[in-house]
């Protein structure tokens, strides 16, 4: 008997970019990341990941208002992709600086990681401008039945 594969459809959340709105991005990626096969490691790395590039968004991205942020879920050919939009403030995080952690630690900082950190977490890290909108893609290679690599 053949082993049913188990995946993922594309499913979408809109949400305000507010912080009281990070508890409903969660439950999202809870709710599609269930079927999959995921260690608890792989699955925080990615929640890590989407929760920080979600929160410089509502932070950083809407300075005078709250917007909205979408984000889209789907799994393909051995990869689970997560796709961020907004209509903020043009930012491309794959430009943003390497921090210095020393520095951070040092002079007692906060901040300054999200980026970095969500960019060494995931396999793949992409943004474009379209449309006035921010669209950052990120994907993270899972095996076929679901357990992460």
């Amino acid at each position: 008997m053949l082993k049913k594969e188990t995946k993922i459809k594309m499913n979408t959340l809109k949400v305000t970019g507010d912080l009281a709105e990070v508890e409903k991005i969660r439950t999202f990626l809870r709710g599609n990341l269930q079927v999959l096969n995921l260690s608890n490691n792989a699955y925080y790395l990615i929640e890590l990941s989407l929760l920080e590039i979600c929160i410089n968004i509502v932070r950083y991205a809407y300075p005078e208002d709250k917007g909205e942020i979408s984000l889209k879920i789907w799994q393909q050919q051995g990869r689970l992709f997560f796709e961020i939009r907004d209509w903020g403030i043009p930012f491309n995080p794959r430009k943003s600086k390497k921090p210095d952690i020393e520095e951070i630690i040092m002079k007692g900082k906060k901040g300054g990681l999200g980026i970095f950190i969500s960019r060494k977490l995931m396999d793949g890290f992409d943004y474009k401008r379209k449309n006035k909108q921010n669209v950052l893609t990120m994907y993270k290679r899972i095996k076929i039945d679901g357990a992460e690599t």
